[in-house]
């Protein structure tokens, strides 16, 4: 089966925050190398450690991991002075991630690999970085990530229209190269009101990147799930493809040194619940501050459920779109 076909039949429960949860496990210094807080260098150093993570989320019955490669292209790894370093970590990010979902995976029960690419440090809208230059800079992290085994590629963390559409494109041109083509998803972080980062008004952004033919749309990050309810029912309402919703566990808060979460697990899986059973969310999981422990919570609520019928089928493709910009 398909991640495609598990979409359409089913909702599926993705896993929890990859960043956190390095946190959490404290990482020695010298497992970062000359590279401090580069978190995707641990695929390398002590892929164990990310493993660790992968099953644990698995383990707590979750339908898909992502890969930890979030940061791993040249617009971010240019301030560790390894961007020619991209290919190498994302593809070792998704190996990772591939054999533990293998382990995991039963006749009956695919484990999927979502391999994630994050929105970097600059953003085109506000002219800090052109529109081709970070195409470019998407290229090689998504050729890693299909090299090492991912079922999707997911653009996550989107606070720029364009900035979706470059790291879109470049996907494309990887699965291109690669001669494989692969479902991929679009994610956008939106402020209280609804807006991106850049500006745009979420369905305004949701219209700019429909005719590149996403998989899927939804939102992950954010302030909590509650904050995100009506950013969700709104997407919900206009989005001709399959919606996920991935939030954080609410805003952090700093105590001895660290960013800690306050939103429980049971707390989040309801809240994340009412998404799947009010709007129709066919993708759930968490962000920042969610652990196994509140993905568990979620698969107990709704893993299994069967997708709601009627909404946003239609829409479900892995074909790449006309190429609008």
């Amino acid at each position: 089966m398909t991640f495609l076909d598990a979409l359409s039949r089913r909702v599926l429960v993705a896993d929890g925050g990859m960043g956190t949860a390095i946190q959490a496990l404290t990482p020695a210094p010298a497992d970062f190398g000359n590279h401090p807080g580069l978190n995707e260098w641990l695929n390398l150093t002590r892929p164990d450690l990310v493993a660790g993570i992968h099953d644990a989320f698995l383990d707590a019955g979750c339908d898909l991991v992502e890969t930890n490669s979030f940061s791993a292209f040249p617009v971010v790894l240019a301030a560790h002075e390894v961007a020619g370093r991209s290919r190498e970590l994302a593809e070792a990010a998704a190996r990772i991630a591939r054999r533990c979902a293998d382990r995991h995976a039963t006749p009956g029960r695919p484990r999927f690999v979502a391999g994630s690419l994050g929105p970097g440090t600059r953003l085109p809208s506000r002219g800090q970085i052109s529109f081709h230059e970070l195409r470019e800079a998407y290229r090689p992290l998504a050729a890693g990530l299909l090299a090492g085994g991912c079922d999707l590629l997911l653009v996550e963390t989107c606070q720029d229209p364009l900035q979706a559409r470059a790291a879109l494109l470049a996907c494309r041109d990887a699965m291109a190269a690669a001669g494989r083509v692969v479902p991929v998803g679009v994610q956008f972080t939106v402020a209280a009101d609804g807006t991106l980062r850049a500006g745009t008004d979420l369905l305004a952004a949701l219209d700019m990147l429909l005719p590149l033919s996403p998989a899927f749309v939804g939102l992950n990050c954010g302030t909590g799930p509650e904050a995100l309810r009506e950013p969700v029912r709104r997407l919900c309402r206009h989005s001709p493809v399959p919606v996920s919703v991935q939030p954080s566990a609410g805003l952090p808060r700093r105590e001895g040194g660290r960013w800690v979460y306050d939103l429980t697990p049971a707390r989040f899986a309801e809240t994340v619940a009412r998404l799947v059973e009010e709007c129709g969310v066919g993708l759930v999981g968490g962000c920042c501050g969610t652990g196994p422990e509140h993905l568990a919570a979620l698969v107990a609520r709704v893993g299994g459920r069967a997708r709601r019928p009627g909404t946003m089928d239609g829409g479900i493709s892995g074909r790449a779109g006309n190429d609008g910009r």
